[in-house]
């Protein structure tokens, strides 16, 4: 891949937590910063495309498409990967088309990926959307699939002596990443996913698809639904933010911190346990709030 050289994997550290909450119960937090690869293909991002990519530039076909919503990390992900191979593209979008596009879709349009608006309807009916483009290489929501868990399987590589973990927590939209984590994970590490949709129960079948190991999916911190950050949650980003100096996005890993935290005030982990948070990036969609709410953009 042409941003291959751009990509700072030497960037990415394990930030360990200091607070109260998790010293009062003998736990340890360390957040692995994937946020650091490329402010672009940032986090798992190019982890799930990765493998994809080189599928892709096989086939000698020009174009690479892919689904995702209107604050998706994935459509401006792919569109910039596209890019930089000198490939065309195209997101089909989700919904009817708003009067103003969010920051993520006018990133995507700025990497030249054309934007497709369907119906929720017709969106949840992709097979037939791939069969109306035959020249196109498509790549489902979220990187989702085996290429894509293969992929992400290699994120644990990066955390240094990850195998000191006994519990691995992520962020979960379309569970490719959980998947790979839990093939890459050892036997003793339990692995958690925190869902960020709202009522997204069959996302424990998705992710069965794509491993046979053993994870757990969390559905009770999705703060509304995808993308949804009412004023507690940008409350909480910027008490993250003052006292860790850990930047977090609206969609993901705000809410995977704020599970952990929770789930540690519950009791829910044991006591000594040692917990690794993996920051999958997203932070552009920050971008669509107004100037000035968060205090690192």
């Amino acid at each position: 891949m042409g941003t291959k050289d751009k990509l700072q994997f030497d960037n990415v550290t394990t930030q360990t937590i200091d607070a109260s909450w998790l010293k009062a119960k003998n736990i340890t937090l360390d957040v692995l910063r994937l946020d650091k690869i490329h402010p672009v293909i940032s986090g798992n991002k190019w982890f799930k495309l990765k493998y994809y990519l080189e599928d892709f530039i096989q086939t000698g076909l020009n174009e690479l498409g892919t689904f995702g919503g209107a604050y998706s990390n994935h459509i401006v992900a792919t569109a910039f990967a596209a890019l930089s191979i000198n490939k065309k593209s195209i997101g089909v979008i989700r919904g009817e088309k708003p009067l103003q596009l969010s920051h993520t879709l006018l990133k995507a349009q700025e990497y030249g990926m054309r934007l497709l608006f369907v119906s929720r309807q017709d969106f949840n009916d992709k097979e037939s959307i791939k069969k109306q483009h035959p020249d196109i290489y498509w790549i489902d929501e979220g990187g989702y699939g085996n290429l894509g868990a293969k992929g992400a399987a290699e994120i644990l590589s990066l955390a240094t002596n990850f195998q000191q973990y006994t519990h691995i927590v992520c962020a979960t939209g379309t569970g490719t990443m959980l998947a790979g984590i839990c093939k890459a994970a050892l036997p003793h590490q339990k692995i958690i996913g925190i869902s960020v949709l709202k009522n997204n129960v069959s996302i424990n079948n998705e992710v069965s698809k794509l491993t046979s190991n053993t994870f757990t999916i969390m559905h009770d911190f999705h703060f509304g639904g995808y993308a949804k950050h009412p004023s507690s949650l940008i409350d909480f980003m910027k008490e993250i933010w003052q006292d860790h100096h850990l930047p977090t996005d609206i969609v993901y890993t705000s809410k995977t911190f704020y599970a952990i935290r929770q789930l540690v005030l519950n009791l829910f982990f044991p006591e000594g346990s040692k917990i690794l948070m993996i920051h999958s990036g997203g932070l552009q969609g920050n971008l669509s709030l107004p100037a000035g709410v968060l205090p690192f953009l």
